[in-house]
């Protein structure tokens, strides 16, 4: 398939840090989507928590089920619109590389571990991993990543951070972050399928769990009416079939309005080429009004699924896993594997050793360290 003149062209790409002989059968993004499969952090994310714990049952997305979801959605979106598909494949695989066990809520306390040490940002974490963290290659660190996937796997940065890391890298993946700008439509696009997948699954995953009920989430507006459509077409449906056929509907109805939208956005805005696309402000897009009832479907789950007493119970011993691993890894670096005990950044060191963990791996940790066992 062609590709459209503001889409990124891997011939055309601002290259890898650490040059690299052409391969004879895939450009240069196909080759970043395949260096990340193959990563060690991808692996990871088959024990990583999205909403569920591990513990909690084996049909629940984890933050690698999660991420084929959004590749395989902004993919389809790409194709539609004739944007990179392999890039956007690439960027959507590795945006939650740099997540930390147990969600957001490791996450959290994670940041306020590190609140006196430059904090925590899981976004800034999957840049590490690329660029850092991976040890696969002999003569550098890292995967080596072309910019334009380490430009969308960076979708969020502190001021502070990204001054950092232009001073590092000028004019590099933080720039925008500075001067205003966008990433690639591409990077957009990725950003975008996240937030449809997680609030497709989520629905899924919270009834599976027992904590929503179909008849909860029929009420929110977005999904209301393709409850209804369905059981219009299928009467008699049983309950679970119901939810399944809604989630598949609604889910087409977003990448259609996604294409639609973004589709006239780019006609509108006429860019040359991918650079002018990144000036031209944001371009992949919803509607106004499936906008609209998207956020207000992230405001049910949030407190309805989110804030389930059930979830804060699990929510509250994952932080208190990852504060007292901090603790105990500060207080006993020996305890560390050796290439992070080493490291002079120590406070540094123990996050990034807690961020690529597993659940699973953190809670045998946690065990060992303070005889406590939490979560089961």
């Amino acid at each position: 398939m062609s590709l459209a003149r503001h889409a990124c062209d891997p011939a055309r790409s601002r290259g890898r840090r650490h040059a690299i002989a052409p391969a004879p059968t895939r450009d240069d993004f196909q080759r970043d989507r395949d260096r990340i499969v193959h990563s060690t952090a991808f692996r990871r994310l088959v024990y990583k928590t999205q909403v569920f714990l591990n513990h909690e049952g084996d049909l629940f997305r984890t933050r690698l089920t999660h991420s084929i979801e959004v590749a395989q959605l902004a993919r389809s979106i790409a194709r539609a619109l004739q944007l990179n598909e392999d890039l956007t494949e690439a960027i959507a695989l590795a945006h939650d590389l740099g997540h930390t066990p147990f969600g957001h809520a490791g996450q959290d306390a994670l940041n306020d571990c590190m609140a006196a040490h430059g904090g925590f940002e899981h976004n800034l974490q999957s840049l590490r991993v690329v660029d850092q963290l991976e040890h696969r290659y002999p003569d550098h660190d890292g995967l080596n990543l072309t910019f334009e996937t380490r430009e969308g796997i960076l979708k969020h940065c502190s001021p502070a951070n990204a001054r950092l890391l232009d001073a590092a890298e000028p004019g590099g993946v933080a720039r925008r972050f500075i001067d205003g700008t966008q990433p690639s439509l591409e990077a957009q696009l990725a950003n975008l399928a996240d937030a449809i997948a997680y609030n497709a699954h989520d629905i899924d995953d919270g009834v599976r769990s027992g904590l929503l009920t179909l008849q909860q989430v029929a009420e929110v507006p977005l999904f209301a009416r393709f409850v209804a459509d369905t059981q219009r077409d299928h009467p008699g449906l049983p309950d679970r079939r119901v939810l399944y056929e809604s989630i598949r509907r609604m889910l087409s109805a977003q990448v259609y309005d996604v294409i639609d939208t973004t589709g006239a956005a780019i006609a509108a805005a006429v860019p040359p080429d991918a650079d002018a696309a990144r000036r031209a402000g944001p371009l992949v897009a919803f509607s106004a009004a499936m906008r609209a009832e998207s956020n207000e479907l992230k405001r049910f789950l949030f407190a309805n699924l989110y804030r389930h007493p059930q979830v804060t119970d699990t929510t509250s011993q994952a932080q208190q896993v990852v504060r007292e691993l901090f603790a105990a890894y500060l207080d006993r670096p020996a305890e560390l594997r050796p290439s992070f005990a080493q490291r002079p950044d120590r406070e540094r060191a123990v996050a990034d050793y807690i961020a690529g963990m597993t659940d699973r791996f953190a809670l045998r940790e946690h065990e060992r360290l303070t005889g406590q066992k939490l979560l089961t």
